[in-house]
């Protein structure tokens, strides 16, 4: 008998009306709102432009979002196009299903496309938006708790998920308690953006360290509560899928912020070409942009008088 325990939503899916409104789809937008807002503020101080985050987030949050699916169906292509599955159900990203190795990756090309019509460097954008990120994925995480799915182990402690029946694994039908992994992950992720914002106060982190450093963080929570979940997944040498991609994600992180903070040490003096804050002064960077007066030529060097002889010595020459 369960003396305690985290409900489980009846459903996942409020009517307005005729207009449906879905707790996983809620849970993301809120996230995107959460990451624009502090990634603003974020770019702001550094010295870009209002409103440049937004801008580029028109691209990148479609961009992430179609990668995120993309991932999902190719990596859970069972569950759309083997025998008795409807491929269509692979549009129906409100029922749950986005990757967030494939978000960030399609998420970094549009932010990529929005940045190089803005003059703007990536990596200056990601660290800026770094952390937002993560409080994003903070807010998401909670959509898969109104769907009920991607929880862990049976568990019978104090903060236990329960799961109705029809959403319990077929090999454990009769039990109703498990890890929560979707709040594990939730609170992995405000520490790993609390965890950024200090180190890039602290240390001044630039030239995309600071988003190398919260994916970093990221993947290590990301391993354990992986290992945790017993929803069908590929395994490859006995670990799960996103266990290894987990790996590979850390060790390409740590090089980065090694070999980055070796090579362009401290943070970008300039994160938007061409924008000066009210009330500063023009770094010198921008100074340099300003166009060099042209060299002048031997006949503007030379004095008037020896360019043009004084009319009398030369009428006094005149034989």
């Amino acid at each position: 008998m369960e003396l305690a325990f985290i409900p489980s939503p009846s459903h996942g899916v409020v009517h307005l009306g005729p207009i449906p409104l879905r707790g996983y789809a809620f849970c993301i937008i809120i996230g995107v709102f959460v990451a624009v807002w502090l990634g603003g503020k974020r770019w702001v101080a550094r010295g870009g432009r209002p409103g440049t985050v937004a801008d580029i987030a028109v691209w990148a949050v479609p961009f992430g979002l179609v990668g995120g699916r993309l991932y999902h169906v190719i990596t859970d292509y069972e569950l759309y196009f083997t025998d008795g599955k409807d491929w269509v159900d692979a549009f129906k990203i409100w029922q749950g299903g986005l990757g967030i190795w494939g978000a960030i990756a399609f998420g970094a090309l549009g932010a990529w496309i929005g940045c190089r019509r803005r003059g703007i460097a990536l990596p200056a954008y990601a660290d800026a938006i770094a952390p937002g990120i993560a409080f994003a994925q903070a807010v998401g995480r909670w959509g898969n708790w109104f769907n009920q799915e991607l929880y862990g182990r049976p568990t019978d402690l104090p903060w236990a998920l329960k799961i109705d029946a029809a959403h319990r694994p077929e090999a454990t039908p009769d039990i109703a308690t498990y890890h929560p992994t979707f709040l594990y992950e939730s609170l992995w992720c405000v520490g790993v953006a609390l965890l950024v914002l200090w180190a890039d106060r602290r240390f001044r982190l630039g030239h995309g360290r600071a988003f190398a450093l919260y994916v970093a963080a990221y993947t290590v929570g990301r391993f354990w509560i992986e290992h945790m979940r017993v929803d069908y997944a590929h395994r490859i040498l006995g670990m799960r899928l996103n266990d290894w991609t987990a790996i590979v994600v850390f060790v390409a992180a740590v090089v980065y912020f090694v070999l980055v903070g070796r090579k362009r040490p401290g943070r970008e003096e300039v994160v938007e070409p061409g924008y000066v804050p009210d009330g500063a002064e023009p770094s010198a960077a921008e100074d340099a942009e300003e166009p060099e007066p042209e060299p002048a030529t031997k006949a503007d060097s030379e004095p008037e008088s020896a360019a043009e002889p004084d009319s009398e010595e030369a009428s006094s020459k005149t034989p």
